[in-house]
């Protein structure tokens, strides 16, 4: 199977060919979250961005095996094997078991992705439920001459491996320069380097996450998981490895070493990273005060903001900037997302009332080929956004009667325009009732009822129930527009 889908490979710095080693099989691994708090804004984005990932593969042909992993131990607080592991700290101050923790916002943060309509991979395995295979991994890399045990902690020699490999080359990170600029951080010294990264962890007697090792009771660490869980379940290697540019140094970094020490290759073959999310350009974070939670955006509860934004506003504006690059949040960017995804909808809505003609006006096989044209290159939704609001307007004139449609094209139009907005971009509308789509079906089938009840009645001069259904409605937050053809809704 062939495709023309480009995609930039961080480790070679350009776009190439997407071409799986087992077409029309394909391998993606990405990294989750660490479950020990609720899902924030910066949570959103590389969910979003290999959520469509996932879609345009699928869309393509390809049966794809998606693995997305939950860090449920092992990731210390400031990354570098020092500190508490961030889940235990969180059960301590909240006095509970690190695993109730884990649960609790790993439930809160599938919440937050199926609003956002992300759809769940194909396999989404924890670190804590795969600690043989890490311990395994462990083995093979001391095997290979490429870690030391000391004091019942195990740590990877980086510079051992960097003899015989090259360390850095995700991050164009040079070993020597390291060497001069690391400096010794207190409680490190059984690592030989300060670089060095430990790959299990002797556990202290107040830990309360240990398990069982070949060097005594410890736990993993954070970097270990994913090489371990990705060959697992997707081979020694892989087609793709996602995640956030934050993650490419030192996680993704310490992943290829890894990798590469226990199998002698690289596992990924494609290195996919998506960019910050930033506010008011300045980088997210807590002692900033611009640290907004997913619940906070979805109900306004924030300080920041002057509104409360659906999910789906959220997706769009995600969706109207290319994944590489920085995404600059502010209430008036999301507003202007907020306008734009009322009028795709809106235009979505008025394919079903369009009056077919003898002739078409306009080439409908454009809307499918453009957009797909700007996601073969490297995913560019900016692109098939602008593509896709071109049509939001031809729509709108066919609707005014300054272009014409045979209903062959409307047809097509309408099957195109859903499967670009709904099926791979996956936008929705969320102003149809929750329930499924049978669900969704009969709520829209009841306002349409009760609006044509009004239209009889308007007809008859029956104007005081015309105006009772109509302020019912708008009571229940569906706004109605009278049109020449008859009427218009909307549920704000």
């Amino acid at each position: 199977m062939s495709s023309t889908l480009q995609l930039y490979n961080t480790l070679s710095r350009k776009k190439e060919i997407f071409e799986p080693l087992n077409a029309p099989h394909a391998g993606m691994y990405v990294c989750g979250p660490t479950v020990y708090g609720d899902p924030h804004l910066g949570h959103a984005r590389p969910a979003v961005t290999f959520d469509l990932l996932f879609r345009y593969l699928t869309f393509l042909g390809y049966k794809v095996r998606y693995v997305r992993n939950i860090t449920d131990v092992g990731h210390l607080e400031n990354d570098a094997d020092a500190g508490e592991d961030k889940i235990v700290r969180k059960a301590r101050i909240e006095q509970l078991e690190p695993m109730e923790i884990a649960q609790r916002y790993t439930t809160s943060y599938h919440s937050a992705m199926e609003a956002l309509n992300v759809l769940p991979p194909s396999i989404e395995p924890r670190a804590s439920g795969h600690i043989i295979e890490q311990i395994a991994m462990v083995r093979k890399i001391l095997n290979r001459g490429f870690a030391y045990e000391v004091n019942g902690s195990v740590y990877f020699d980086v510079e051992a491996y960097n003899k015989k490999y090259a360390y850095g080359k995700l991050s164009g990170r040079v070993l020597s320069d390291m060497m001069t600029n690391t400096r010794t951080l207190d409680g490190q010294d059984d690592k030989r380097n300060p670089f060095d990264f430990a790959l299990w962890k002797k556990a202290a007697p107040e830990h309360i996450m240990r398990w069982e090792s070949p060097w005594g009771d410890g736990f993993p660490g954070w970097h270990l998981e994913c090489s371990a869980m990705s060959s697992k379940y997707l081979g020694e290697t892989f087609d793709i490895h996602g995640g956030g540019l934050d993650l490419m140094f030192p996680h993704h970094e310490c992943e290829i070493a890894q990798s590469v020490a226990a199998c002698g290759h690289d596992a990924a073959r494609m290195w996919v990273h998506n960019n910050m999310i930033t506010i008011n350009g300045q980088k997210m974070g807590k002692s900033l005060g611009n640290f907004i939670t997913l619940e906070e955006l979805f109900t306004g509860s924030h300080r920041l903001l002057v509104q409360a934004y659906s999910p789906m506003t959220i997706r769009f504006f995600i969706l109207q900037a290319h994944y590489r690059s920085t995404l600059d949040f502010s209430n008036e960017a999301l507003q202007a997302a907020e306008k734009g995804l009322q009028r795709l909808l809106a235009a979505g809505k008025s394919l079903a009332l369009l009056k077919p003609s003898g002739k078409s006006t306009l080439d409908v096989s454009s809307l499918l080929s453009d957009c797909r044209a700007a996601l073969d290159d490297d995913l560019n939704t900016a692109m098939a956004l602008v593509s896709l609001m071109e049509w939001v307007k031809n729509i709108n004139s066919v609707k005014a009667g300054a272009e014409t449609l045979t209903a062959d094209d409307i047809a097509r139009l309408s099957k195109d325009f859903t499967t670009v907005a709904f099926n791979i971009l996956g936008l929705k509308d969320s102003s149809q009732a929750d329930g499924g789509s049978v669900g969704k079906d009969l709520s829209a089938n009841l306002i349409n009822l009760l609006l044509n009840l009004r239209m009889q009645a308007k007809a008859g001069k029956d104007f005081a129930t015309s105006d009772k259904i109509r302020s019912d409605l708008t009571a229940l937050g569906v706004t109605v527009k009278d049109t020449k053809d008859g009427f218009e809704w909307s549920i704000s």
